[in-house]
Parts: structure tokens; C-alpha cells; sequence
């Protein structure tokens, strides 16, 4: 074998390839090989929503890179990846990095990593035990990167103390003022003790209850580390915060900047396995905030070792078109001030970001002698960024969610009418912010400052319609809002259901446009089709048991299935195990669950209508589907389990959405003995796994079904 290789432009070097793959996901990195061979970058969101698999996303997704994107590294730097795998973090590391060494253990991946990044004339890749190649490197390395990588240490180097070892084996590769850089999960990390599975083993509660010795890897809390730290005699570190975890990192805090209440909403994100939810993640990080203890229970860190960064917080939008792809930070100045940065993520953003320098010279003008302020704004063309203050004060939406928790309406009430007041100033003037929502506005006493008008256009928006959205994405963001009931203030606004439709639809075009035809992570997670368990006998169990003819539902409004959120509905089944239902379904919600039991059953669905109106025949994305269930008709299922879930898919833009919708079933519900319904299973001679519901499971409902069932329905009653 020669010991270089080139593929493109990237050197691959096998002095130290044993010519067996150590480490691999099996057939996975074949298909992941074909894809970068056959597809450009641009090219892999289409590839992964296609897929709708982990492996394909967690290797190809650009969100991968935000963990190393954010780093003001200096273009000239030297960098050493270990652990470099298929290369999502090595692309990054060389449009950033004058040279990029890295390492791996596996041909395979790194011939998926030199294939994908074949034009980068800057990398050289390492295959073997970095043992072996380890001498071989130079001593003076820039930055050092361990993604993924530390709790593999054992591994690594297989002595006693692997760790403190590893770390000072990596300090002897850095020079003066080098910095380490590694992102590891936090073994006593939120979503692990509300029920994920431990990332490396696979089981719960591994890393929370203690390792074995003989573990494959093994990952720390904060105290832990900063013990590792020390015993290497590294006394200079900084923790941040990657949110929801370091492989799709979308928030970065530190300890200089922490979360703010309720600032941590994205938490059912299981995409690589199913897993159990035993508490609402969102509601105990807003009490461990307000506490000060966010950093012990972070899911993940990222930590720098050596001198800091003077950015202290990084907020993602790159799940949207190239022309709109930026990233915020907050950082200190020369001055020690607190100051925010964006800065376009593709060459198609610089325009967006540039743009924000007359938006903010329009809204001065419009609101001259009014009593809104907007924060000033700044280009900086030589790092190519857009600067803005950072204004001290509190979120309107924060101090509307005081007073919804105080059951305070009048004072709700009052500042709704106060930025009525604030945003009417000059309501015929060309230029308005269509994103002037409460989150949008910070408030310092009498001082009200707009401080992100990044969606602004030379036209005139007139208020109530600026309102009615400002309303709508304040009770989106949030399910406990839902307690203020918009109906009066849109009344006042003279906003008739024909407007509030027509706005609507102007909301999900914007969307659409800001997005493209790319879909939402959320999206994507569904389609990947992890489960989420809650375990039935933490239901409500001061109640004791449900009967198991109890009826469950759960709206799925973009943050997955909640047990805090379900609903068990006054109506029951009646003598004749028959039941309808009439749920009220907010217009952003995109799947309703229904447990027709809490035993084995059968259900024959009798009818389902969607505000009034029988699912139509040509809107084929409104799919029902047994999850754990299997079809035996058009219109019935059975279920051997006691937990059995029906959902509705309500994605298809044809469906008639309004501000609160009506999802209406009728159904007949008839409890089996298990061996009854298991027998009827292996009659079907369905696999064990039942298919995914994009197969072949799913159903559609039309309107000559409906009316077929509900003939039948009647005539049987009649006899």
C-alpha cells in the first residue's frame, strides 16, 4: 500500500493503517461514501430529508459545524482533528485554518471525509491508532480539536488515568498560547435524567448511576473535568454551553452569558434512539435558570482550553435559504462592553446582513418623535458583520408572561395597549418591521428599544395586521400562554375570520420563504421515527390506575408529544364502546395522538372530519396511522399493547387551517384479551417491526370512505 494517497486535492497518509477498520457503523458508510461521490454540499439537506435516517443526517447535516464555526480562529491557524471521522467538522476547520492535520481510525471514514472535502488543498488525513501516529505529529499546533473525542480516551490510550494522560500527550502538540478545544456530553445532562438513553452505551442511566471500568467510553459532569484539568496542571478553561447538544448545536452559552427563562424550548430531540419522557425538560430548565444551575445540568460542553474568546454567547439561523443564513453572537469589547454581532454564514447572506444598516436608518425615521428607540447599528466591512449594542432591560414578552403567571390581565391588558400606542407612531410611513414581536422589544422602564429588525421592508405594514402576528407568535412560542384568549384583542382590531385566514396564509409564505423547501428539523425528526415512551404508571398516579377503556390525547405543536400537555377528554366511550371527539387543534399543530386504551383493542374508525368538513379526497398528506398498531380493513386496526397510539398527520397544505380548528372522530373502541389480539396479529404475518408509515401503512381517509362507514354504522344500529 502507498503510504500517500490523494483523493482530490486532500492528502491521505497509511504509515500507521493496520488495514483493519478499528472503529465503523457498519454499512452505513458505504451508502454515506456513494452520496459524496454522486452529490455536492448543497446537494445533502435534500439527501437527508429524502433518507430520513440518523446516520445520514448526524454525518451530512451542516449544523455539525456550528460547534467549530463560531471559533474566531486566525485564517493562518494550525489545526490538529483527532478523531475526524466523515468529516463533517474537518470542511469547517479548512476554510477557517491554514493547515488541517487530522486523524482517524478508519479508512472507510476517511475516505468518506477526503471525498466530501476533496477540494481543500490544506488537509492531510491520519489513518490508524493515534497512538502510533502521535510521534509522528509536529509540536505546534494552533488549536487542537477533540469532538467527540475525549470520552474515547480509554480507548485511546488504554493505561491507567487515560484521560490526564491523553490531555497532556495533546498539550505536547500545542504551542505557547495553543488552545484545546473539546465538546463532550455531560453525564448529568437534563435530557438524560428526563429519559434518553446514555449516547455511547445505548442505555438509561448509565452515566448517571457510574461507568463500568471496562466501558467503551465514558463522559463527565463539569466538576469532573475541571478535576482532569487540574491534575494536568491546566489552570486556564472556559465552559460553554452548546443547546440542545454539541452534535446540532443551535445555542452556545457561557458563563459569562446563561440561558434566560424560558429561552430552552427544543428538547424532545431522540433522532438517534427512542427514549422515555419522565418530566418536561422546558419547565425544569426555567426553575434550574432562575436558580443558577444551568451549567451543572447543560446537556453538553464545550470546553477551551487555554485563553478565552471574547464572544460569550452564538445563536444559529442556518436552517434557512443561503441568502438568509446568519449567526448572532454576543461579545465583549475592547472597552469591556457587551456588544452583538452577525455575520452572514454564506456569501448569498452577506447582502441580508448588510441590509440591516438601512433598516435601522427607515425605523429611526419612522419612529422620530414616537416613542419607540431602535438599536443602533453599525457594518463592519472588514469582518465582514453588522454591530449593534446590547440593550440592558427585560423582553415585553417576558413581562407579559409575569402577568399571566400573576393572573394579572389588567396589567397584561395594559401593555398590550401600550405597544398598540408605541408601534402606531407615523402609520402611513413606507417602512415597516414585519417581525415586531414582544420578544423583539426590550423594555427599561419608560424606555422601549426594538432590538432585532432583521425582517424589515420599505412598505407600509398597517398595525393591527403587525399585531395580530406579534400576538400569534407570542402564544406559538409557548403552550402556558394559551390561557390568554386573543379573541377581544382581534375584535377591537376589527380582524374578521377572513382576515385572520388571509394572514395565516401570509405567515406560512413568509415561512416558506425564509426557509424554502427545506424542511424543519422538527420535520425531519418525524420522519426519522424515533419513539417517545412516557411510561404509563407515571401518569397522574396519585389517581391510581386509568381503566383501560380511558381515552388519551396528545398535540404535537413542533416540541414533540408531551405527558404534562395531554388531555383526558370528559367524553367515553358509551355502552355500545362507541365515541366522538371533538378536539380543538391550534394552527400550528402538525400531528394529534389519540390512545384509544390502555389494553389490547380494536378500533374501527367511523368517521373524521376536519372543521365540519370530511378529509377530502386530494388531500393526501392528511394520513392516519397506527403507530404501534396494524390495519385490518379500510377503516379498523388492532393493537396488541397497552399503550396503543393513533396518529393524525395534519401537514397537507390543502387543509382549511384557521386559528383554533376542530378535529372531530367517531370511533369504536373493543378491548381484547392479549392472546386474542396477538393471534390476530400473526394472522396479518406482518413482520415485527411494523413498517415506517411512509411504507406502506399509512391510510387515507375520503369522502366516499367516510360516507361508506357511516352507512354501515347506521344500518347496524338499525338492525
Amino acid at each position: 500500500m502507498q503510504e500517500e494517497v490523494k483523493i482530490g486535492k486532500v492528502t491521505l497518509n497509511f504509515k500507521h493503517y493496520s488495514g483493519v477498520d478499528l472503529y465503523s457503523d457498519g454499512a452505513i458508510e458505504n451508502d454515506l461514501l456513494e452520496i459524496v461521490k454522486k452529490y455536492k454540499k448543497e446537494e445533502y439537506p435534500k439527501v437527508i430529508e429524502e433518507r430520513g435516517n440518523w446516520p445520514i443526517l448526524y454525518h451530512l447535516s451542516e449544523q455539525r459545524a456550528n460547534i467549530v464555526e463560531w471559533i474566531p480562529m486566525e485564517k493562518g491557524a494550525k489545526v490538529l482533528e483527532v478523531g475526524s471521522g466523515c468529516g463533517a467538522i474537518t470542511g469547517m476547520l479548512a476554510q477557517k485554518a491554514g493547515e488541517v492535520v487530522a486523524c482517524d481510525l478508519s479508512r472507510r471514514r476517511s475516505e468518506i471525509n477526503a471525498t466530501r472535502n476533496q477540494d481543500c488543498d490544506n488537509v492531510t488525513i491520519h489513518i490508524g491508532n493515534f497512538r502510533d501516529v502521535e510521534p509522528d505529529l509536529p509540536k505546534d499546533f494552533d488549536y487542537i480539536f477533540l469532538i467527540g473525542v475525549f470520552e474515547y480516551a480509554q480507548g485511546y490510550i488504554g493505561t491507567e488515568n487515560p484521560y490526564e494522560k491523553f490531555l497532556r500527550m495533546m498539550n505536547r502538540h500545542l504551542k505557547k498560547g495553543g488552545r484545546i478545544v473539546i465538546a463532550i456530553e455531560n453525564r448529568l445532562g437534563l435530557k438524560y435524567l428526563a429519559g434518553c438513553a446514555e449516547d455511547h452505551l445505548g442505555t438509561y442511566f448509565t452515566g448517571i448511576e457510574g461507568y463500568s471500568a471496562d466501558s467503551v467510553a465514558k463522559t463527565f459532569t463539569r466538576n469532573g473535568l475541571i478535576n482532569i484539568f487540574k491534575k494536568c496542571g491546566m489552570k486556564e478553561y472556559h465552559f460553554y454551553y452548546p443547546y440542545p447538544d454539541y452534535k446540532l448545536m443551535t445555542l452556545l452559552h457561557s458563563d459569562y452569558y446563561l440561558p434566560g427563562f424560558g429561552e430552552l424550548q427544543d428538547n424532545v430531540r431522540n433522532y438517534d434512539r427512542d427514549r422515555m419522557i419522565l418530566f418536561n425538560e422546558k419547565h425544569a430548565y426555567e426553575d434550574l435558570v432562575k436558580d443558577g444551575m444551568y451549567p451543572d445540568f447543560a446537556n453538553s460542553f464545550e470546553v477551551i482550553i487555554g485563553p478565552g474568546f471574547d464572544t460569550i454567547y452564538s445563536k444559529y439561523s442556518n436552517d434557512r435559504v443561503d441568502e438568509f443564513k446568519i449567526r448572532t453572537d454576543i461579545a465583549i469589547s475592547r472597552t469591556g462592553r457587551k456588544i452583538i454581532k452577525k455575520f452572514p454564514l454564506t456569501e448569498a447572506a452577506k447582502e441580508h446582513v448588510f441590509g440591516m444598516r438601512d433598516a435601522y436608518a427607515g425605523l429611526v425615521e419612522k419612529y422620530r418623535g414616537g416613542d419607540l428607540e431602535v438599536n443602533d447599528c453599525q457594518l463592519d466591512e472588514k469582518s465582514g458583520c453588522a454591530i449593534f449594542s446590547f440593550v440592558n432591560g427585560v423582553p415585553l414578552a417576558s413581562l407579559l408572561d409575569e402577568c399571566l403567571d400573576k393572573d394579572d390581565m389588567d396589567g397584561f391588558d395594559a401593555l398590550i395597549n401600550e405597544y398598540i400606542r408605541r408601534i402606531n407612531h407615523k402609520p402611513d410611513y413606507p417602512v415597516s418591521d414585519y417581525d415586531l414581536i414582544f420578544s423583539n422589544i426590550m423594555v427599561n422602564g419608560p424606555i422601549w428599544t426594538i432590538i432585532d429588525y432583521e425582517w424589515t421592508y420599505g412598505k407600509c405594514i398597517p398595525a393591527k395586521e403587525q399585531i395580530w402576528r406579534a400576538l400569534y407568535c407570542y402564544r406559538l412560542e409557548d403552550r402556558k400562554r394559551e390561557k390568554f384568549d386573543p379573541k377581544g384583542a382581534f375584535e377591537r382590531l376589527n380582524l374578521s375570520e377572513d382576515d385572520i385566514k388571509t394572514l395565516l396564509e401570509e405567515e406560512y409564505a413568509f415561512q416558506k420563504y425564509v426557509t424554502g423547501s427545506r424542511k424543519s428539523m422538527v420535520e425531519i425528526w418525524k420522519e426519522i421515527g424515533r419513539k417517545v415512551i412516557v411510561p404509563k404508571e407515571m401518569v397522574h398516579p396519585t389517581e391510581g390506575a386509568r381503566p383501560d377503556d380511558c381515552i388519551q390525547i396528545y398535540l404535537d405543536e413542533g416540541e414533540g408529544f408531551s405527558e404534562d400537555d395531554s388531555i383526558f377528554p370528559e367524553e367515553q366511550y358509551d355502552e355500545k364502546n362507541t365515541v366522538s371527539l371533538d378536539i380543538r387543534v391550534d394552527s400550528n399543530c402538525r400531528t394529534v395522538r389519540i390512545d384509544p386504551a390502555f389494553a389490547p383493542c380494536m378500533v374501527t374508525l367511523v368517521s373524521a372530519t376536519w372543521n365540519g368538513e370530511a378529509f377530502a379526497d386530494d388531500i393526501s398528506d392528511v394520513s392516519i396511522h397506527p403507530v404501534n398498531g396494524n390495519w385490518i380493513s379500510d377503516d379498523s386496526m388492532i393493537f396488541n399493547t397497552d399503550d396503543p397510539n393513533i396518529e393524525f398527520g395534519l401537514t397537507s397544505d390543502k387543509l382549511s387551517v384557521q386559528e383554533r380548528n376542530h378535529l372531530c372522530i367517531k370511533m369504536i373502541m373493543t378491548l381484547l384479551p392479549r392472546n386474542a389480539a396477538q393471534a390476530v396479529v400473526e394472522s396479518l404475518h406482518v413482520e415485527e417491526e411494523p413498517p415506517q408509515p411512509k411504507d406502506n401503512i399509512i391510510k387515507k381517509i375520503g369522502k366516499k370512505i367516510i360516507q361508506k362507514r357511516e352507512e354501515r354504522y347506521y344500518r347496524d344500529e338499525e338492525e
